[in-house]
C-alpha cells in the first residue's frame, strides 16, 4: 500500500506542472479576450465572456445539474446525464453552486485523466521521455482548454483511457465499469464497444472460459450505459432516439467524410475560410497521424480513433472539430512519437501552446464553437 501510495504521489507530482501550466494559459487566453472585447465592444461582452468557465456546452450542463432536462428545450438531451448528474451531487459540498461544483469536477477528472494516462503508457513500454511528452501534448492539444471548462470531456476521457488501460492488462471487471461510466457520459461512448471487442479477440486463446464471460460483459458496458439513458428517455419523452436526432439537426445530417472534407478545402478560398474552413487543417493534421496510430500503436488504438474522426468528419457542420480530436487521444500519442527529436518536441509545444490560446480566446469571443 505504501509503495503504491508512493507511485501515485511521484505520478501527481509528475503532471502538476502540465496540468498548472495549462490553466495559466487558459487564464492569459481568458484576460486577452477581456482586453479585445473591451476595445472593440466596450461596454457589450459577448456572452461566452461573461459565462467564463461555464460558457458554451456548460450552460447546458448546469441547467441540466440545478433544474433538470424536463424544464429544458429538448435540445438539451444530446448531453448525457452522468456528468450533470455528477455535478448535482457535489454541488451539495458547494452550498448548491452546481456550476462551481462542475468546474472543480471536470478539473479533477482531468488532473486524473493525466495520472492513469501514463500509466497506460508505462504498460504499453513506452518511455519516460515519451510519457512525459505525451502528458505535455495532451495539456497543451488545441482543443484541450476545455478540460478545465464545465465540459464533460475530462470525465469521457478519463473513463476512456481507464477502458484502454483495463483491457489491454485484462482486467475485464474495471473495462465495463469505466465503458459504463463512458457510455453514460458521452454518445461516443458506445465507440469503446470496438477496442473492448478488438482486444477481447486478440486474446481469445489465452482466456479462460470465466473471463471471455467477463469481456464480453465489459464490451456491453459502454451500450448498457448509453441504452440506460435511452431507455429513461423514451419512458420521459416518447422517443428513446432524441438524444441523437436533436444533435443531428444541430450538426447536419451524416455525410461522406471524403467528401466533406472536399467541399472544406472549397470553404477555405470562400466567406467560410473563418467558419468551417478553419477546421479543415485540424481535418487533414488528425489524418495523419491516424495513419501514424495504426503503424505505431496496437490495432485497438487506431480502430477507436478511426471510428472517432470519422464520426466527427461525417457530418455537415464541423464545430467543435479540434475537441472531437481531443477525444480520440491516440493522436496525441503519435504526435509525441513523431516529435521525438528536441527541437520538434519544443517547437511543437509552442505551436500547441499558441493554438490552444487562440481557441480558447475564440471560443470566449464567440468566435468559435467548443
Amino acid at each position: 500500500m505504501k509503495l503504491v501510495s508512493e507511485e501515485l504521489r511521484s505520478e501527481a507530482r509528475a503532471v502538476a506542472v502540465p496540468w498548472i501550466t495549462a490553466r495559466v494559459l487558459l487564464l492569459t487566453a481568458y484576460v486577452a479576450s477581456l482586453a479585445v472585447a473591451d476595445r472593440l465592444l466596450p461596454g457589450a461582452r459577448p456572452t461566452a465572456l461573461t459565462e467564463g468557465l461555464v460558457a458554451w456546452d456548460g450552460t447546458w450542463y448546469r441547467d441540466i445539474a440545478a433544474h433538470g432536462y424536463q424544464s429544458l428545450p429538448q435540445e438539451g438531451l444530446r448531453f448525457f446525464p452522468l456528468f450533470p448528474m455528477l455535478g448535482k451531487g457535489v454541488g451539495v459540498l458547494f452550498l448548491g453552486h452546481v456550476d462551481l461544483a462542475l468546474i472543480v469536477l471536470a478539473n479533477v477528472c482531468s488532473f486524473a485523466l493525466l495520472i492513469v494516462l501514463r500509466k497506460l503508457l508505462r504498460t504499453e513500454s513506452f518511455n519516460e521521455r515519451t510519457i512525459d511528452r505525451v502528458t505535455w501534448f495532451l495539456v497543451l492539444f488545441p482543443g484541450a482548454f476545455i478540460l478545465a471548462w464545465a465540459y464533460a470531456e475530462a470525465l469521457w476521457l478519463l473513463a476512456a483511457v481507464s477502458v484502454f488501460l483495463a483491457v489491454r492488462s485484462r482486467r475485464w471487471f474495471w473495462a465495463a465499469l469505466a465503458g459504463f461510466i463512458a457510455g453514460l457520459s458521452r454518445p461516443l461512448g458506445v465507440i469503446l464497444v470496438v477496442p473492448i471487442a478488438i482486444e477481447l479477440i486478440r486474446n481469445w486463446r489465452t482466456t479462460t472460459g470465466k473471463e471471455r464471460a467477463s469481456a464480453v460483459f465489459a464490451a456491453s458496458a459502454p451500450i448498457l450505459g448509453t441504452g440506460a439513458y435511452l431507455l429513461w428517455v423514451r419512458r420521459a419523452f416518447g422517443d428513446a432516439w432524441l438524444p441523437f436526432s436533436v444533435q443531428s439537426q444541430l450538426r447536419g445530417s451524416s455525410t461522406n467524410p471524403v467528401s466533406r472534407l472536399w467541399e472544406g478545402f472549397t470553404q477555405l478560398l470562400g466567406p467560410e475560410r473563418l467558419g468551417d474552413g478553419l477546421h479543415i487543417p485540424f481535418a487533414i493534421g488528425f489524418l495523419v497521424l491516424l495513419v501514424v496510430v495504426f503503424r505505431r500503436l496496437p490495432i485497438s488504438y487506431g480502430a477507436f480513433t478511426a471510428c472517432v474522426l470519422l464520426t466527427s468528419l461525417a457530418t455537415e457542420n464541423l464545430n467543435s472539430l479540434e475537441r472531437y480530436g481531443l477525444n480520440a487521444f491516440p493522436i496525441v500519442i503519435a504526435l509525441a512519437l513523431i516529435c521525438r527529436r528536441t527541437e520538434f518536441d519544443s517547437g511543437t509545444r509552442v505551436a500547441l501552446a499558441g493554438g490552444f490560446v487562440a481557441l480558447a480566446s475564440m471560443a470566449w469571443l464567440g468566435a468559435y464553437v467548443p
